[in-house]
């Protein structure tokens, strides 16, 4: 008995919340605003913000094609010319400056003067001795460079090049105006959606344009040194490193479809050159 006494109340008996309802304007307006300040929450949370939408990281392929002639004193060049090495995947490389030395042929001549290949007797070179960014293999005997210089003679693509300054304004200055073509293919693969970068009614004569023309994927090289706050005819001189970033963000809602990409420019050059050991990008 005593122990259904003691579960009696837990079993048989029902207990309710008590509503006190006030008639009061002030606390009935609160009650509103606070409702629809949380609802609004809620919609800026998940339309705006779109945390109702899954993210996934795009899988991205980019292949460049460069296009172009230019004319100079001595020859027509086109792009198997200037284009070294060869055209690649996401990177690109174009010949702007050039320092020829005609006539080369496989010998043996004095090596250009330095304070390491300069000589006054044969036992300063030493056969089959390479110094360190040499024009060729040493042969053990010290020859005229001039009517005033001896230096080392090498073994090596005769008459080594001479260390001139890069010719100023560049041999191809009119680089330019050449195009570099870009093909960017896009995947997510949370998705299963896959897209590109060239618009189904593309037209091969356009030219990119921030404001006319943002989703040509024809760009000329001057443009692109001019977007990044760059002079084309000063960097040619010498080179430099240009950056092309593609950004993707897309919605892939139906009602709020979008997913176009888009251009900026930037040079991955440092501004202060002289900081660097090796300033500037270059081909030799």
């Amino acid at each position: 008995m005593a122990c259904y006494s003691s579960l009696k109340p837990f079993f048989f008996e029902y207990e309710t919340d008590k509503v006190v309802i006030f008639k009061s304007p002030h606390l009935g307006i609160l009650k509103w605003i606070i409702q629809v300040g949380v609802f609004i929450c809620i919609c800026i949370i998940l339309f705006k913000e779109k945390r109702y939408q899954d993210k996934d990281s795009v899988i991205s392929s980019v292949h460049t094609k460069v296009k172009g002639v230019a004319q100079t004193d001595s020859r027509i060049w086109d792009t198997a010319e200037y284009t070294l090495p060869l055209q690649g995947v996401s990177a690109f490389f174009v010949i702007t400056n050039v320092i020829t030395t005609e006539n080369q042929t496989q010998g043996v001549c004095p090596e250009y003067p330095t304070p390491r290949t300069i000589c006054s007797t044969d036992k300063v070179c030493e056969k089959g001795y390479i110094v360190p960014r040499s024009n060729g293999i040493q042969t053990g005997k010290c020859i005229k460079y001039n009517a005033t210089v001896r230096t080392c003679e090498i073994s090596a693509w005769c008459p080594v090049e001479s260390e001139r300054r890069a010719p100023e304004p560049a041999v191809l200055s009119s680089a330019e105006n050449f195009t570099v073509f870009i093909k960017n293919n896009i995947h997510f693969p949370a998705f299963n959606y896959t897209t590109r970068n060239i618009l189904p009614q593309f037209n091969v004569s356009c030219k990119f344009n921030k404001i006319t023309d943002p989703q040509c994927p024809i760009f000329r090289l001057g443009d692109i040194v001019e977007e990044a706050g760059e002079s084309f005819l000063k960097m040619a001189v010498e080179g430099g490193i240009m950056g092309i970033q593609i950004n993707w963000d897309c919605n892939l809602d139906k009602l709020f479809y979008h997913c176009r990409p888009k251009y900026s420019f930037g040079d991955w050059m440092t501004k202060k050159p002289s900081r660097l050991c090796n300033p500037f990008y270059n081909f030799r």
